[in-house]
């Protein structure tokens, strides 16, 4: 079977403009070209797409099916090429949970004024990477284990641990906490771009895990008062929930702030975002 987006093209623009001649006004070819476009698909595809008389052209039943498929693969080729052409007029940044914290915001702005000319997106992704490895990000902000053969990376900052934990909660009368006070508790984290591991406590004084799907779900249990969190102090100020609040914990070992790209043929914005959000770090 030989199907070409040509063909698709000339199916969709003959339904839209409601006849021939306007397609091919339409896609600046000759009416002829759309007539054999249309007949070799059919062609192909060995089904007739279009009921045809003097006056109307209506999709046979085939011809619907047909027709929405191809709505949806020259969509998704016109975002291939709008991707492929707009990679370095566009950073996109991931992250798993808080971005770069209370610098955020500033970020973005200083982005906007000092580069114009590439749009900075934030892309949240709770994967390991940040969504660097599943190719949704160019640039990404961890504050998990680092494959250091896989990407290149610089440590930006170390963030101190907060425990999260529902308002209520007889600790949240407490202005800080330590780690042994959570030991007795059942800590929500996530498994796959958390910070907090067991190693935080000695072996056999360990905290009960429980396993959540990404922040929204980590903050719900924690408001409910069936958990408690540790997490980086850029959680503190990206995620304030009512009903849940945030205490220093002082003997907990603070968390570093990695950005990753690819070693390979790294974006061309990549630098330049490196100095900028390490510059918010090492300014605050």
């Amino acid at each position: 079977m030989d199907v070409e987006l040509r063909q698709l093209r000339c199916l969709v623009a003959i339904v839209d403009a409601g006849t021939f001649t306007d397609a091919a006004i339409e896609l600046k070819v000759s009416q002829a070209a759309v007539s054999r476009n249309l007949l070799s698909l059919e062609q192909a595809l060995g089904v007739r797409l279009l009921h045809r008389t003097s006056r109307t052209i209506t999709p046979t039943t085939a011809g619907v099916q047909v027709l929405a498929r191809a709505r949806q693969v020259l969509a998704e080729v016109d975002e291939l090429v709008r991707e492929a052409t707009t990679g370095h007029t566009r950073l996109r940044v991931g992250h798993a949970w808080s971005a770069v914290g209370r610098h955020t915001a500033e970020f973005q702005k200083r982005w906007a004024a000092e580069h114009p000319d590439v749009e900075l997106q934030l892309v949240r992704t709770n994967t390991a990477t940040g969504g660097l490895a599943e190719g949704l990000c160019d640039l990404a902000i961890v504050r998990s284990h680092v494959d250091l053969k896989r990407f290149a990376h610089t440590t930006v900052a170390s963030e101190r641990r907060y425990c999260a934990l529902a308002a209520d909660d007889p600790l949240a009368k407490k202005r800080t906490l330590t780690l042994d006070q959570l030991r007795g508790r059942r800590l929500a984290i996530d498994r796959r771009t958390g910070s907090t591991t067991a190693d935080l406590w000695p072996e056999g004084s360990r905290p009960e895990f429980e396993y959540t799907h990404d922040v929204d779900d980590w903050l719900a249990a924690i408001a409910a008062g069936r958990y408690v969190g540790l997490t980086p102090q850029a959680t503190v100020t990206q995620y304030r929930r009512d009903g849940v609040v945030y205490r220093p914990v002082r003997d907990a070992p603070p968390v570093d702030v990695h950005l990753i790209w690819h070693r390979e043929d790294p974006h061309p914005a990549t630098q330049a975002a490196v100095t900028l959000i390490t510059s918010l770090y090492q300014d605050a």
